[in-house]
């Protein structure tokens, strides 16, 4: 039997993670799902920080969804952080929004997503999306190696 893929959703409104979690059981998905509601609450899980510290209980996600707006520090600027720091850099980040703006895909992409979805507005739309975001993300994507040794 393999590993459950572990997924940090990173979204601050509640009827969005009830969303999230709905079409993952719709989809019949058994992923570990993690959720962070603000930025800060994500980067204390991706640096195991405070009540993140035991790896065993809160290990490093397979892929990030990642809200850009939420309170305080932005998606965005989590996403920044995560992209400078070299043990965190290769983790998959898929921006999961509402913002259909420009600029907010452009400073995702310059920050290093890799990829940018709009959320749907209907549940059929949003259940597909999750499952074409797992299929890919966590099936037939190779990731890349957290470490290299040289």
């Amino acid at each position: 039997m393999s590993k459950k893929a572990v997924i940090l959703l990173v979204e601050d409104d509640r009827m969005d993670i009830e969303l999230t979690l709905d079409a993952f059981r719709e989809a019949r998905l058994e992923n570990d799902i993690r959720v962070a509601q603000t930025g800060e609450e994500a980067l204390n899980y991706l640096f195991g920080r405070e009540e993140y510290a035991d790896r065993k209980r809160h290990p490093l996600p397979d892929v990030i969804l990642l809200d850009i707006n939420l309170p305080g520090m932005s998606g965005l600027e989590v996403l920044k952080t995560l992209k400078e720091t070299p043990l965190l850099k290769r983790l998959p980040v898929i921006i999961l929004t509402s913002s259909k703006e420009e600029r907010d895909r452009a400073a995702g992409y310059d920050y290093g997503v890799n990829s940018y979805l709009v959320k749907p507005i209907s549940f059929s739309g949003f259940l597909e999306v999750v499952k074409t975001v797992c299929n890919y993300w966590l099936t037939f994507n190779v990731n890349a190696p957290v470490e290299v040794n040289t």
